[in-house]
């Protein structure tokens, strides 16, 4: 089974543009994200798929492969299938640009997934242990089965706490993805779903056309860099 990771960078993020380029420790987050991944010794490949001439010079100081958008993307996913559209390859991990602390034993656990022939798309999930977290927008929850399927992925609290008798854990979704190229490419031949477009969260639309995600909870993996403030908290945990 030949597997790669394709980290998406865009370069003008929303919520904190230009955040990739930014120094955590002696180099870049995307190179810092980067070699991470490669450290792992995973992958056959470790791409990087951007629209961003800036990014594309960074990262090839560290000798990484390049894919450079053609067209325009609303999604990550989306880059990444233009970029493994022709290649020979059977299992795809997204591995998002903001996030260096990512972790070998975690992505080992995703891709042992698909030795089970069933599986389209996974995740991962850790446990969220404190209520500012369950209450945070920015923190996606997932909610599975028995089977450790997702049921469904939702920014509010879910479930909901009616009855505070029943002991429930709740799960963050970690926002790396393993797909295998078929279910990939299926994927951005499907419009924008509504669901997906309400709680602007991608995999939503897997859900709403059948397809489950398969799920691995794994310890958290450091801070993903979504703004200034979670560049300072990443700045710390990296100086330890």
């Amino acid at each position: 089974m030949k597997k790669i990771a394709v980290i998406p960078a865009r370069y003008a993020a929303t919520r904190f543009p230009g955040k990739l380029m930014q120094l955590l420790g002696d180099k870049t987050v995307i190179a810092q994200t980067y070699l991470a991944t490669k450290a792992t010794n995973l992958f056959d490949d470790v791409i990087i798929a951007t629209d961003s001439d800036v990014i594309k010079k960074e990262v090839e100081r560290y000798g990484a492969s390049v894919y450079q958008s053609v067209q325009e993307h609303e999604s990550g996913t989306d880059r990444i299938a233009e970029a493994v559209f022709d290649m020979d390859v059977d299992v795809i991990v997204n591995v998002q640009g903001d996030t260096p602390f990512v972790q070998k034993e975690a992505l080992s656990k995703l891709l042992r997934l698909f030795d089970e022939p069933s599986v389209e798309v996974a995740s991962l999930m850790e446990i969220i242990a404190d209520d500012e977290g369950l209450k945070d927008p920015n923190v996606v929850k997932v909610c599975i089965n028995k089977k450790n399927e997702s049921l469904f992925f939702s920014r509010s609290i879910i479930p909901y706490p009616r009855n505070t008798y029943t002991d429930i854990v709740h799960y963050k979704h970690i926002g790396v993805y393993a797909f295998r190229k078929d279910a990939l490419l299926k994927f951005t031949q499907w419009e924008v779903t509504p669901l997906e477009d309400a709680e602007k969260i991608e995999c939503l639309r897997f859900l709403e056309h059948g397809v489950l995600l398969k799920m691995a909870l794994t310890e958290p993996m450091g801070i993903d860099i979504n703004s200034p403030e979670d560049l300072e908290r990443a700045q710390l945990l990296f100086n330890k």
